[in-house]
């Protein structure tokens, strides 16, 4: 245990009501910070207002990117229970770290930056809103903050965790979506950025998402950079493919995320007896099972949706209607169970879930 300093708000502001939640829009009272220098390491972790901080015009991060974040969720149980959890801390929080040594980012201790995130979501805790769908969303970050033009490692970060009240992560609500396979546009090669939660990441994947959206997609389905052959993950998402009863997903091979929920998934349906296997599957064996009659569902499983089953895929002009463009049964109890989890409502047989504080 660190001593952590805690400066509150001198004006708390009004929690909004659960059903007025949308996505990332609204913030807590406080947020948790942290600073790196070389000569001392990670030192002065705090809890402070939510607010605005200054920034050096030419801070390293601003020109070149030095950056990384995650984002994991807290949980208000059942109206009786009132219990205040997390899903999955430690998993998110060490995956973090990973995006830090990919990004050559200082690591942090782990342990340091659990216990200020749990003393910041005691403070805040009258943020976690308690209706079926909504939660609090868990946003860490570094960024570098060096005043230097020249190209080379920031000697200086500073490290944030900042709180969010959400509630669903798609308008539509747990209904099928419809994906464009990408076959202009690249985001990421093997061995480069693509298991890393940086910035820049993100960045590579938005003129593809803008071409889709005007094209009436929610989505952008990303194949391998090379040979525009090897499905990868959507862009905001890891993708699932059920086929002959198997479920099927793309491996960790350098150029997509260790999804928490993908690791949730493949643990789950084991568990419930189910194939699974992780393989390179390209989008043509994709099609042909579906002109077979043998593609079943395919899905994708990320932090912010959960799961989020795909009705329809358009790849080349091509467009494949998935389970008749309606919610699969797999999907549909991989979502019932996880969310169960995390709710409080199904017991948690894998130890997944830390209770953080009480209501």
């Amino acid at each position: 245990m660190v001593d952590i300093a805690i400066r509150r708000v001198a004006e708390p502001k009004v929690v909004p009501a659960a059903d007025e939640l949308s996505f990332g829009k609204l913030f807590t009272d406080h947020m948790f910070v942290m600073d790196y220098q070389t000569e001392k390491g990670w030192y002065d972790p705090r809890i402070v207002p939510c607010e605005e901080f200054a920034m050096h015009p030419s801070a390293m991060v601003l020109h070149y990117g030095q950056a990384i974040f995650d984002g994991l969720k807290a949980f208000q149980t059942s109206a009786e229970d009132k219990d205040i959890v997390l899903f999955r801390p430690n998993d998110y929080l060490n995956r973090f770290n990973r995006s830090a040594r990919i990004m050559s980012i200082p690591e942090m201790d782990v342990a340091v930056v659990k216990q200020g995130l749990f003393e910041l979501i005691e403070l805040d805790k009258r943020w976690v809103p308690g209706k079926l769908g909504t939660s609090l969303y868990i946003r860490p970050f570094v960024v570098a903050t060096d005043p230097y033009l020249g190209v080379k490692v920031s000697d200086t970060f500073k490290m944030f965790i900042i709180l969010s009240p959400v509630g669903a992560y798609y308008a539509k609500g747990f209904n099928p979506v419809n994906i464009k396979v990408e076959d202009k546009y690249i985001r990421t090669v093997r061995d480069c950025l693509g298991e890393a939660k940086t910035p820049a990441n993100y960045a590579a994947s938005l003129k593809a998402q803008i071409v889709a959206k005007e094209e009436g997609f929610d989505q952008v389905l990303w194949l391998d950079a090379v040979e525009r052959k090897y499905v990868e993950e959507v862009g905001t998402m890891n993708i699932l493919f059920k086929i002959k009863g198997e479920v099927i997903t793309p491996p960790l091979a350098g150029s997509i995320l260790d999804g928490i929920t993908r690791r949730t998934v493949i643990q789950l349906v084991k568990d419930w007896g189910v194939p699974v296997t992780e393989r390179p599957i390209a989008i043509d064996e994709v099609f042909a099972a579906h002109d077979a009659g043998e593609l079943e569902e395919i899905f994708g499983s990320g932090t912010a949706a959960v799961i989020s089953p795909v009705g329809e895929l358009s790849w080349k002009g091509r467009k494949i209607v998935i389970n008749n463009n309606e919610t699969g049964e797999l999907a549909q109890k991989l979502f019932d169970h996880v969310t169960g989890i995390q709710y409080g409502t199904v017991p948690d047989k894998f130890g997944w879930v830390e209770k953080v504080a009480k209501l």
